[in-house]
């Protein structure tokens, strides 16, 4: 039997996470983190939320979300997770609890179900091979997972396969060629440093320029309070930016993004951002890095000069509603 999220469940679906969950390397969940993720979420929805009872025993937990001003939220319901007890990892399971979350994204008048990274709960998961370092979203469904296999079947579509990548810090430096591109952007009148609210200004044109939601409200957020940001400028009009340079509590240094406006491409700022922002991290002592790119995007290669490696993989996935 499929119900809805009721607490009573709480403490049952946290031990299920913890028995099945992990084994997809995602983080164990205690009664905090799990209120946070999911029922404290502004995005949480008790309608949207779904347990499976087995002889009065929680046997499955789904979650998705919605909302109007998320990005496609106008169209689209967000599948969160889909977990089920090991003797219980049926397709008939797992289509009763799709099932259950698609007719409530319909019910909110959607016309799809994604797998997507701009899902606002955020799904924390141990990096593979590392003393427990981690990333703290996973975008999309991993591909190595029965879910993943199962979504497939039932008719979702592979968009994208985003991969997750992973370096460690210590001993990173900045090699003799990025330093040359600097050399030569510093000619052609750019510079690459830390923002200077003394030196530098046009932060809102830059970000009104990437139409980019989150990247406004985190780095026009960060500049204004002072969080330090690696910016390129063109004689000190800020045209790109990599940052925020911040090292959460995990040692991992937080990554929002990088971007360098069209009319400025061409001198190899985006690298040189890059490098710039894992030197910053570095030098406030953080201990690892984690991001995520299209496995088609060609900033990959910037990572994967500066020694970034793909360490898991995650397919972005769509169902329209017929």
């Amino acid at each position: 039997m499929i119900v809805s999220w009721d607490q009573q469940y709480r403490q049952a679906v946290i031990d299920l996470w913890n028995e099945e969950a992990v084994k997809e390397g995602y983080k164990e969940l205690t009664e905090q983190t799990f209120e946070r993720i999911f029922t404290a979420n502004p995005y949480f929805d008790s309608q949207n939320a779904f347990v499976l009872l087995e002889q009065n025993e929680v046997k499955g937990f789904a979650c998705g979300c919605t909302g109007e001003d998320l990005p496609l939220g106008e169209v689209a319901g967000y599948i969160t997770c889909i977990v089920l007890a090991e003797d219980n990892k049926t397709d008939e399971n797992y289509q009763g609890m799709l099932n259950a979350l698609e007719r409530r994204f319909q019910q909110l008048g959607k016309k799809q179900g994604d797998v997507l990274f701009f899902n606002p709960m955020l799904l924390p998961w141990y990096i593979p091979g590392t003393p427990k370092h981690e990333h703290n979203n996973a975008p999309g469904v991993p591909i190595e997972s029965e879910l993943y296999a199962f979504l497939l079947q039932a008719g979702y579509v592979e968009r994208a396969i985003e991969c997750a990548m992973y370096l460690k810090l210590d001993g990173f430096t900045i090699p003799e060629d990025i330093r040359a591109k600097e050399s030569k952007a510093a000619v052609d009148g750019y510079t690459v440093e830390l923002f200077d609210p003394e030196k530098h200004d046009g932060v809102d044109d830059m970000l009104n320029g990437f139409n980019n939601l989150l990247w406004q409200r985190e780095i026009g957020q960060s500049t204004a309070e002072g969080v330090p940001v690696v910016i390129a400028a063109y004689k000190g009009k800020v045209i790109g930016f990599a940052g925020p340079v911040i090292r959460q509590d995990n040692g991992r240094g937080y990554f929002a993004g990088i971007g360098v406006l069209p009319d400025h491409e061409g001198h190899g700022l985006g690298s040189i951002l890059f490098f710039k922002l894992c030197e910053a991290f570095r030098s406030i002592g953080t201990d690892y890095m984690s991001l995520y790119t299209g496995s088609t995007n060609p900033a990959i290669r910037i990572y994967e000069k500066a020694g970034f490696t793909t360490v898991k993989q995650f397919s972005v996935m769509r169902r329209e509603f017929v």
